[in-house]
């Protein structure tokens, strides 16, 4: 059984500690937390809810593959805007009957990702609730005064010619997700991408310091979808070839289009730039080119035989009968 709150609360204190983050003045066990915040920098704030039988089954996902999965999906939107992850804040809604062992190792799996960058959990609140439900809030900043670094970088400040970009592989975490949907056991072992996605902070940190990209956001809800958001922001289409995208071993080309909860980065940068194979270690692939400006911007594909198709955004919605 569960710890009663008050007991479970100092549990989570003794679990999370203090860290070296200097930018948290106070942290659990005061009202509020208390941040301090570089001059000459944008705060970032991001959050995320992570829901039993919406996000993860417990059948399915170790107790430590939700809690690093959890922060990842904060620590990748802070990656997508280039910049630095500073603090989180969790809130949990938990069963009664649930067990302190799957909560203690929840706690694990979160912590040893944030302590990997140099995150404090600095608060939050708990709840009971009839599924396992944690809310992440996730704080960075940018800092502005670094030449020729300048400010977060946007969805909406894509251009005509920029040529389009992501990292790594795509496809891999739909892919097992295919597998246990099929009834197929699939090790949770710590390099399967499905339970614990790498955000890509230093990468994200590079292209906005080094001034490389324009644009860019995390694909957490598939390529198709995440690309129509830049376009839309942005005001501009876009074409990609089929042949170019960077599929991961085992996913087809429709779960690298559609799957998500890749958690790398796609982002635009001007045509004018080469770009090195790798940044940060990480694979840069380009896979196409944004068009002229547009009231409408819509996104096309070019397959393999040459021929073009509008790709329609089919990836993961809340409340739509796919998802």
């Amino acid at each position: 059984m569960i710890k009663p709150e008050r007991q479970l609360i100092a549990s989570i204190s003794r679990l999370a500690q203090r860290s070296a983050n200097r930018a948290v003045l106070q942290g659990i066990g005061d009202d509020c937390a208390i941040l301090r915040i570089a001059p000459r920098s944008q705060l970032l704030v991001t959050t995320d809810l992570c829901v039993e039988r919406v996000h993860f089954r417990r059948e399915w996902h170790p107790a430590s593959s939700v809690g690093h999965r959890c922060l990842a999906r904060g620590l990748s939107d802070i990656a997508a805007m280039g910049g630095e992850p500073l603090a989180c804040f969790l809130s949990l809604g938990l069963p009664a009957d649930l067990p302190q062992r799957w909560v203690d190792d929840f706690l694990r799996g979160l912590l040893r990702l944030a302590r990997r960058f140099g995150v404090e959990l600095a608060g939050g609140d708990t709840s009971a609730a009839h599924d396992i439900t944690a809310d992440i809030i996730v704080i960075g900043q940018v800092l502005t005064d670094k030449a020729p670094a300048g400010k977060a970088l946007l969805r909406s400040t894509a251009r005509p010619g920029d040529r389009i970009y992501v990292t790594g592989e795509l496809g891999a975490s739909a892919a097992v997700l295919e597998q246990l949907y099929s009834g197929k056991k699939v090790k949770p072992s710590p390099g399967n991408r499905h339970f614990y996605p790498e955000p890509r902070l230093e990468v994200g940190k590079r292209l906005r310091r080094l001034g490389l990209a324009t644009a860019m956001i995390d694909i957490s809800d598939g390529l198709s979808v995440d690309l129509a958001h830049i376009c839309k922001e942005s005001g501009v289409s876009a074409t990609i070839h089929a042949d170019s995208i960077p599929i991961a071993g085992g996913a087809t080309l429709e779960l690298a289009l559609h799957g998500g909860e890749d958690y790398e980065l796609l982002f635009t940068a001007p045509k004018r730039l080469r770009l090195p194979a790798k940044i940060a270690g990480v694979r840069i692939t380009q896979i196409g080119t944004m068009l002229k400006r547009s009231a409408n911007p819509s996104v096309h594909i070019i397959g393999v035989n040459g021929q073009a198709r509008l790709l329609k955004p089919q990836g993961w919605q809340h409340f739509s009968k796919r998802g």
